[in-house]
Order: structure tokens, then sequence, then C-alpha cells
């Protein structure tokens, strides 16, 4: 009961993301339902695929959670978020491809496949303790926590804003990229990771742990959206509103505005690195493609066509976009990103709030009606 009172004391005032994770949470356990006990044979069962699906759509939308955080409430548009999301993923593929032992292409149970075809004779230091998975998951945050905490330090404390941190979030996921195509560095290359056989010992190809998948990213992301609604409703997060909307004025009043940012800008990091985590065994790969700056401005119009600075809208926008990604790249693969950025300009110019703004505003007409 206490812990009922906690949750329900964080949504308070806020009808928004009572109805999307409830939704969410209809959606999540229809679809498990369906696809576990209702036979293939029936119209109404739901597929592996369609799970693998949604659960990389919640993915995504932890991760837009993230970016919404800092640009949102921070103000600080980040165009790198998809580095720290990429790190977490490949931190925890570590983790899967060191589970798959003798049963790789070339049967070496010490060392994944792209190291031996390299004729790498033992395994790098930076891959030690990753066979242990709760040590994989600590550098599932840590990894990420660390560069936004060494990043941020730098930049804050340097007083970089605006357009400039943008550009220079965006180099630094450009040059991570750059670096994970490199054969040498000890990755996979331009091929990534891939080729995962189970995780904790359950087999990651069968149906149930391709729910329990599902459920756990949804559980995540409940847990990362408490989080944010607990730090935007408490004394740091109306201070963190300030400093977006009038930084000299707080930095005036005698806050730190470097520590408020740095420490907003980890907390962002950490969830999207938890993203990345939950994103690999669900997708089974991950390559540097993910660094790519085009990904981390996908983000971004995730958040502004959801509604930016509400958080459950930053969870529509990657709901909304994600899905006409899939039809669209399927269907009409030469428009969509034309689309896309056509739709980032309409946002932009007509619906500066997003979808949330738009429901938001229909809702008024309706009322006064």
């Amino acid at each position: 009961m206490e812990r009922k009172s906690i949750i329900l004391k964080i949504l308070e005032n806020d009808k928004g993301g009572k109805i999307v994770l409830s939704s969410l949470a209809v959606v999540v356990f229809v679809v498990a339902f369906c696809n576990l006990f209702i036979p293939e044979s029936s119209i109404f069962h739901i597929s592996t695929f369609t799970v693998t699906i949604l659960g990389k759509y919640l993915a995504f939308a932890l991760l837009a959670l993230a970016l919404d955080l800092v640009w949102g409430y921070l103000g600080i548009l980040s165009l790198g978020h998809g580095a720290f999301f990429a790190l977490g993923g490949y931190a925890f593929a570590m983790y899967l491809m060191l589970q798959i032992g003798d049963r790789g292409v070339y049967g070496n149970a010490e060392l994944p496949d792209f190291m031996v075809f390299m004729n790498l004779k033992e395994l790098p230091w930076f891959w030690y303790g990753f066979d242990n998975p709760v040590f994989a998951f600590f550098m599932v945050m840590f990894v990420p926590a660390i560069l936004a905490f060494v990043f941020g330090w730098f930049a804050f404390r340097s007083r970089v804003t605006g357009v400039y941190l943008s550009i220079i979030t965006q180099a630094l996921t450009y040059a991570l990229m750059l670096a994970f195509f490199r054969n040498d560095m000890g990755f996979g290359g331009n091929n990534g990771l891939t080729d995962f056989k189970d995780i904790l010992g359950f087999d990651l190809s069968a149906n149930t742990t391709r729910v329990a998948l599902l459920v756990i990213t949804f559980f995540a992301l409940v847990l990362g959206y408490l989080i944010c609604r607990f730090i935007i409703n408490s004394r740091l997060g109306r201070v963190v509103i300030s400093i977006r909307d009038a930084e000299s004025r707080v930095r005036f009043l005698g806050y730190k505005v470097e520590q408020y940012k740095l420490f907003i800008f980890v907390v962002s990091a950490i969830l999207a690195g938890i993203a990345g985590a939950l994103y690999v065994p669900q997708v089974a790969i991950i390559n540097p493609n993910v660094f790519s700056p085009l990904f981390s401005i996908e983000l971004v119009i995730w958040v502004a066509i959801g509604g930016r600075g509400t958080l459950y809208g930053a969870i529509i926008g990657a709901f909304v976009v994600s899905f006409a990604s899939t039809y669209f790249t399927s269907a009409l693969p030469e428009v969509w990103l034309y689309a896309l950025g056509g739709l980032f300009v309409l946002v932009t110019l007509y619906l500066p709030k997003g979808i949330v703004g738009l429901m938001e505003t229909m809702n008024l007409k309706m009322k006064k009606a």
C-alpha cells in the first residue's frame, strides 16, 4: 500500500501520463496473452514478430523519455543521445556474445566468432567481467554515465550552450561511430555484435523469453517515467525548469547551475543506456549505425512530434514515428526520409507543442462548445 501511495503521489495531476501508461499496460498484457495462450491457428493469435516490434518500440519510448528530460525540462537540445543508447546496448551485447560459448561458427568457447576471424588469440582486457550479467548491467549504466559526466563537466563549466552544445554532442556521437566502425576496436567493426543465443540461461528465440523481455521493457519504461516525474515534481525539478527559462537569473540567485545540468544529463544518459540494453536482446543485433547522427536527430523528432516537456508526449512520439518508420521503410522506403523531414517542419511551424498540444487544444474547444 505504501508503494502504491508513492506512485500515485508521483503521478498526481498527470492525467496524460496515467492514460498513456495504463493504455500501454493493456496493450502489453493483451499482446503477451495472445502470443502465449492463443493457438497459432486462431485469428486472435499475435505473432512473436509483433511482440519483438512492440518491445523495440518500448525501448525507444524509454530513450525518448531520457531525451525529453534534458531537452524539454532542462532546455539542452542533445543531438548525441544515440551514443548513450548505443553504449548501453554494446555493454549488454558483450555479455550476450560471451554466452554463445562453443555454439558459434568457429566453435571457440572463449572468443566470439569475429575475434576468431580476426586471428585474435585472447579476449581483450576490456571484455573481462562481461560474462557476469550483474557486471554487464552495471556497465550498461556506468559507461554512458561516465561519458555524460566527463562531457558535461567540461561543456557546462565552459558555459557552452544553445546550438554550439548541440553541434558538439552531434560531433561526439559521430566520432564514436567512426571509432566503432574500426575492426581493431574489438567490437565487431561494421558488422557489430549479433548471433546471440540465450540470456540468463533462457533461449532468446523462445516465445516465453520474448514475452518476458517485452514485460521487463514495459516495467523499465514505467520506472523511468516515475523517476523523471519525481525529479520534475521536486525542488530540484523546479530549479531545472528555471534554468531552462532564465539561466542567468538562476545563476545570479546563487545556484550552481552547472551541477544541476550535470546531474540531469547523467540521469538521462543512464536511462538511455538502459534503453539500449533492453533493445539489443529483442532486436538481436547492434552495430555502429546506432551511433549515427541521423538516429540521434530522429530521437529529437520523436520528442518534438509527441510533445516536448510532457514526458508522456515523448512516449507517444516514439511510438507514432517508429510505427510510421516500420511501415514506410517497407512500403515506400525512398519516401520515408522526406516524409519524416516534412513532418518535423510541419510540427515545428504549426504544432510547437506536438500531438499532446493538439489534443489539449481540441479538448479545450470541446469543453467551450
